[in-house]
């Protein structure tokens, strides 16, 4: 179990790492939401992952509030980003 839980931190690190790159270096404002997305749910895959391996459930208020920014913040920019005409 212990190898599996390597291997599980390994991808939840590549995977965080290369949605920090596209936030950093994204070309737009909508591919640096869409990253940051990706991170929040990298991190509560990562936490969840870390709640079974563990056998706990202390994190799972943390996991809740995670999801709900996370939708909030996407709602609220795709709300106020600006429209573009496709005429």
């Amino acid at each position: 179990m212990q190898i599996v839980a390597v291997i599980a931190g390994a991808l939840f690190g590549a995977g965080a790492l290369c949605a920090l790159y596209r936030i950093v270096r994204g070309p737009t404002v909508l591919d640096r939401v869409i990253a940051s997305d990706v991170l929040v749910a990298t991190v509560i895959c990562a936490m969840g992952a870390e709640m079974a391996f563990n056998r706990h459930t202390d994190t799972l208020p943390v996991l809740l509030v995670l999801a709900l920014f996370a939708v909030l913040g996407s709602l609220s920019v795709a709300r106020f980003l600006p429209v573009r005409n496709t005429e």
